[in-house]
């Protein structure tokens, strides 16, 4: 008997044995769903045992056994689902965005949580984009304090950091924009962000001031746009329609097909917008793809490609008389001409991620864009041909010093552009009223070769537990080559020639320490510029100013971020001086010819504050609430320009503050809606301080509505207004504006009154 039993013990040993044998490793990866960076420390709990395991510094994890498994980690929403026994996961996680202090962030390519950075890092997640219209971008990136966008019209705008930016007279110049790891800033340092469809941004990390040693130390900062990732796993289609005040309709469709390591995302818009004012009519067409493979456990392939075909008129700036009395009016001389931009732009980029080992890896991106573009303006008629291509390659390692963590990346980035355009006659006058312009001799004809070569380092090294040290170095080198391919005579001299910088060294010191587990204080010293156009360095007589140097400043910034009552109130406060030598100042020698020349220093001293609180955190209902504040002392330490002094004065340009304010309100129910208010204070328009732009409030409004007809199909509607009281306000200046045969100065772009949009979105998973 004692026998049998023995066997049988033996048997059932055994048995467990080979069942235990048998349970294949279950292999993973995750990563944010937005970026795709990798998230260490999630952990992973077996629902049936209870066992837990947490992913490694590169989101990797290990496990055995078929089950449910929660997926849990500070900052991103948990994660339920079922793993089987398979090759390899790769899996998405939601940051949440009440909780964004915990969130990684990737800017510095160094991933880290934000409550540890640095440096001054505004987010705007995926919520907040969607709160907001799908039309103009300039309400979303104004909720982040510190950040400006006036807009003009859709296609006319200006984006400001910190002052940085404000002289700028007809577009974004002095800070950095990234779609992806693609470059969005030109050779020349100008920017253009606001044609990218906005339903194909899941989010915006803003780096403020002269901190980013890896974008090339701009002044102003960077603007880092992620595309929305193409999911794993589902597939979807979904379309979205729209129609509003001025002939608004929009329409969109998303496509996006996901397997367990592949992924594809397609999305075309087509907006038209008859406009507030004359002349201000507008059409656009996007189209964006986004792959990524996940070809095995160390080698990742991702392609984007957004393609934008865009024609807009363009009403410009008026007088002061017209902006009171007449806002709809567009300036005579362009309503005349009908003047318009048309332009077709493109980027291409393809990136591949390699990991060497748990302690080495490397990303690295080539890309290609292009630009062509038709501009008939009252004074002439511009054409023009942008192409560019580059690289982008880092390498980013972890290891133990002195048996502390310490981060590190190593790379560079190679960019060149070849920008060809020549200016005609706009012969508008000699043709009957209506005819529009109409195109003559040429005028002028240029090719420029632009190079813009930036290696940088930057690393963080934890001191202790608490204290995170960062230092960063870029070295940039810029030049310029021109050639003037119109004949040469007395009144058009040649102005070929080259204009290189000398080498620009740019060191960033940084640290942050953690009070509590919720809270942290961070200090930082960095030097940034910014490049010259090749423009701005012509004189009249043809030749090049090899004497002009670019702008260069250094911030001084301390801070603190963190949560309170809870951890329902989120807080980051910033205080920062920024110092700039070198004033550039773009002097109007004609309608449409400038020099520059560097006339002084500037000094901004700032404050920024935003806040975030939960009122309500259930499962039928959550309110919260959130509230941004800038404060600008900005002022021209010395600046004189020819033989007036404004040395004292305030930095045009700038608003003296700006306050935000809004509640965002979700149900299970389906209602969802928000409300907000913005306060933008008086600013400058001109350097001699004789003249301010009124200040003013706006108050926005949405509401929607989300169902799920059946297991697949989701209805969402939704009604938002604009500027509910009707307020009469300036929505771009014209800084120190002209008059020229005796007409007044057109300072003002003024604002649209009171409109609405209404739309549907429908959603189908297959």
């Amino acid at each position: 008997m004692n026998y049998i039993k023995k066997r049988i013990l033996i048997l059932l040993s055994i048995g467990f044995t080979l069942s235990v044998l048998g349970q294949s490793k279950i292999k993973g990866k995750i990563i944010d769903r937005d970026n795709g960076t990798a998230l260490s420390n999630v952990q992973i709990t077996n629902l049936s045992t209870k066992t837990m395991t947490v992913s490694n510094l590169n989101g990797t994890f290990e496990i055995k056994g078929t089950s449910k498994y929660s997926l849990k980690k500070e900052g991103y929403f948990e994660k339920i689902l079922e793993l089987k026994n398979k090759a390899y996961y790769i899996i998405q996680l939601d940051i949440n965005p009440s909780q964004l202090n915990e969130v990684i962030i990737n800017s510095n390519h160094i991933p880290k949580k934000l409550k540890k950075a640095t440096t001054s890092i505004g987010i705007i997640p995926l919520k907040d984009i969607e709160f907001g219209n799908d039309i103009n971008i300039a309400s979303i990136l104004n909720r982040t304090p510190g950040v400006f966008m006036q807009s003009g019209a859709l296609n006319t705008n200006r984006i400001t950091i910190r002052g940085i930016g404000s002289r700028n007279l007809f577009g974004t110049a002095k800070i950095r924009a990234y779609f992806k790891d693609i470059p969005l800033t030109t050779g020349s340092g100008e920017t253009t962000i606001e044609d990218f469809e906005l339903n194909t941004i899941s989010r915006f990390e803003i780096i403020k001031g002269a901190t980013s040693s890896i974008y090339g130390a701009g002044l102003g900062g960077t603007i880092h746009i992620t595309p929305k990732n193409a999911f794993l796993n589902q597939s979807t289609i979904n379309t979205r329609v729209s129609v509003g005040s001025f002939g608004l309709l929009k329409g969109t469709v998303n496509v996006n097909h996901g397997t367990a390591t592949n992924s594809f995302r397609a999305i075309y818009s087509n907006t038209h917008s008859d406009g507030y004012r004359e002349n201000n009519e507008y059409d656009r067409q996007t189209f964006t793809i986004n792959t990524n493979h996940h070809i095995n456990e160390k080698n990742e392939l991702h392609f984007l490609a957004s393609y934008i075909d865009l024609k807009a008129f363009i009403p410009s700036s008026i007088n002061e008389e017209t902006y009171l009395n007449n806002p709809k009016s567009a300036a005579f001389t362009w309503k005349q001409a009908q003047g318009f931009e048309d332009y077709k732009r493109g980027i291409f980029g393809l990136s591949w991620n390699h990991q060497y080992s748990s302690s080495i890896k490397q990303i690295t991106s080539i890309f290609t864009s292009f630009h062509d573009g038709y501009e008939p303006r009252p004074f002439n008629i511009l054409k023009e041909h942008t192409l560019a291509t580059g690289i982008r390659s880092r390498i980013l390692g972890n290891t133990k010093l002195f048996g502390k963590t310490f981060n590190w990346t190593l790379g560079g980035e190679f960019f060149r552009d070849t920008y060809k355009y020549g200016t005609f006659e706009n012969l508008y006058r000699d043709f009957p009223d209506d005819t529009g312009s109409v195109e003559g001799n040429r005028l002028s004809n240029f090719k420029e070769k632009r190079n813009y070569h930036n290696l940088f380092f930057e690393t963080n090294y934890d001191l202790s537990e608490k204290t995170t040290l960062s230092v960063g170095l870029n070295l940039n080198q810029t030049s310029y080559h021109l050639n003037d391919k119109f004949p040469a005579s007395e009144n058009n001299p040649d102005q070929s020639g080259d204009f290189k910088f000398k080498n620009i060294v740019s060191p960033k010191f940084g640290i942050s320490h953690l009070l509590s587990k919720n809270t942290s204080v961070y200090s930082n010293i960095s030097h940034g510029f910014s490049p010259i156009t090749l423009n701005e360095t012509l004189l009249p007589d043809g030749q090049l100013n090899t004497a002009l140097k670019p702008e260069t400043g250094w911030n001084f910034e301390i801070g603190t971020r963190g949560t309170l009552i809870n951890n329902r109130l989120q807080f980051n406060v910033a205080l920062y001086r920024l110092a700039i030598k070198n004033l550039l100042v773009s002097r109007r020698t004609t309608q449409d010819d400038f020099i520059g020349i560097n006339a002084g220093s500037t000094q901004h001293d700032g404050l920024e504050l935003s806040l975030n609180y939960e009122w309500l955190q259930k499962e039928t209902i959550s309110i919260n609430s959130f509230a941004n504040y800038t404060l600008n002392n900005f002022k021209f330490k010395e600046f004189i320009d020819e033989d007036t002094n404004f040395s004292g004065n305030d930095l045009t340009g700038v608003p003296s503050s700006i306050f935000n304010a809004g509640i965002d309100i979700e149900s299970s129910f389906g209602i969802y809606g928000n409300i907000n208010v913005q306060y933008v204070g008086d600013m400058p328009i001109t350097d001699s301080n004789n003249l301010y732009s009124d200040s003013y409030s706006l108050t926005n409004f949405k509401i929607g509505y989300k169902t799920s007809l059946n297991k697949k199909l989701n209805l969402n509607i939704f009604l938002g207004i604009n500027n509910i009281f009707d307020k009469a306000y300036a929505s771009q200046i014209l800084i120190n504006a002209s008059g020229f045969n005796g007409n007044a100065p057109r300072y003002y772009y003024p604002g649209n009154p009171v409109n609405y949009y209404t739309g549907v979105h429908i959603n189908y998973m297959f």
